[in-house]
C-alpha cells in the first residue's frame, strides 16, 4: 500500500517562507500524479501544485503561480512544496497525495482523482 506522510507546516508571517516535505512508501510509478492540496475552514478542498511523479509535467493554481515551486526526489521518494510570499490567504490544511496517471491540468488539480492522501499539515500565515 502506498503512504505519505507530509511535514514542514507551521506559523509564519506574510511575505515569508515554508518547505514542506512529503515521504512516500510503498510502490508507486513515475507516470503517476503527485501533488499537494489544500484545505481552509469552510471551504473545498484545491489543488496547489501537482506533477507526474518522474518529472516533466508541473500544474500550479493560479493563486500560487510565481510564489509556489514543486518538485522531487525521486531517489528518496520525497516531494517538495517551496511557498515564498505567503499570504494569510495561503493559510490550510496541506495535504500530499498520489494516483494513477492523469492528463491535463483540470484532472491534475482535481483532489477527486487521487487515491492516496496524507494526514495534512497545517500551514498558518499572519498578517
Amino acid at each position: 500500500d502506498v503512504q505519505l506522510v507530509e511535514s514542514g507546516g507551521g506559523l509564519v508571517q506574510a511575505g515569508g517562507s515554508l518547505r514542506l516535505s512529503c515521504a512516500l512508501s510503498g510502490f508507486f510509478f513515475d507516470d503517476y500524479a503527485i501533488g499537494w492540496f489544500r484545505q481552509a475552514p469552510g471551504k473545498e478542498r484545491e489543488g496547489v501544485s501537482c506533477m507526474r511523479a518522474g518529472g516533466g509535467i508541473t500544474y500550479y493554481a493560479d493563486s500560487v503561480k510565481g510564489r509556489f515551486t514543486i518538485s522531487s526526489d525521486g531517489a528518496k521518494k520525497m516531494v517538495f512544496l517551496q511557498m515564498n510570499s505567503l499570504k494569510p490567504e495561503d493559510t490550510a490544511v496541506y495535504y500530499c497525495a498520489t494516483g494513477p496517471p492523469l492528463r491535463g491540468r483540470d484532472s491534475y488539480l482535481n483532489a477527486t482523482q487521487y487515491d492516496y492522501w496524507g494526514q495534512g499539515t497545517q500551514v498558518t500565515v499572519s498578517s
